[in-house]
């Protein structure tokens, strides 16, 4: 027969158990609606599927040959800020750059090819996970993809970087650290070839 101690000591590991599984199965399961995650309008996508970096990356690695993730961002963003390793980084718009007079003047392009890229790597059924610096244009690129006929687009919410601190008195006040891939899941600077799209170059001799 167990002594009081032993049965003491037997609950608190129970559960520690049941915790423990509750937590991790709330990390994996995707959150239901904008409301629950209290989404600003921005972030809300015609599809209504959300998750956060930490719901994706669970997703991902329970079925990484079904689940793709797409980083919207632009080149330069996917290779000097850092990506999820596994992303194929498909832009959502482009920023151009022109110097003219001394000044150097930038604009944003969308990206003509957006869908017809998509396309080449998921078909109109499969779970995509669209990501970008912190869910305004994954959004917006969820509702396009959504708009050519794919059913299963998520978007993650808090992005690569993440959403900003918000508290003047911190030094940290306005930094992208509070949630995001970047603070939740590995990433990596390193580039695929194969998974980074780029512009084709214009090979045309320069007059």
């Amino acid at each position: 027969m167990l002594n009081r101690s032993a049965l003491c000591v037997m609950t608190v590991v129970m559960l520690s158990g049941v915790a423990a599984s509750s937590i991790g199965s709330e990390t994996a399961k995707p959150a239901s609606s904008a409301e629950e995650l209290q989404l600003p309008e921005r972030k809300q996508t015609t599809l209504g599927l959300y998750v956060t970096a930490a719901q994706a990356y669970e997703m991902w690695k329970a079925s990484p040959d079904k689940v793709k993730i797409i980083d919207v961002r632009t080149p330069e963003e996917f290779a000097f800020v850092g990506h999820p390793e596994m992303a194929f980084n498909i832009p959502f718009a482009l920023v151009t750059y022109q110097r003219k007079d001394g000044k150097t003047a930038y604009a944003v392009k969308m990206n003509a090819d957006f869908v017809a890229e998509v396309q080449k790597v998921a078909g109109p059924t499969d779970t995509l996970l669209v990501t970008c610096r912190s869910g305004d244009r994954s959004a917006r690129a969820v509702d396009v993809l959504a708009a050519a006929g794919f059913t299963n687009a998520y978007t993650i919410v808090d992005g690569v970087e993440g959403d900003k601190v918000e508290d003047p008195g911190s030094v940290f006040n306005g930094k992208r650290i509070r949630n995001g891939w970047k603070n939740s899941a590995p990433w990596v600077y390193t580039l695929d070839p194969e998974k980074f799209i780029l512009e084709k170059a214009d090979s045309r001799p320069k007059e």
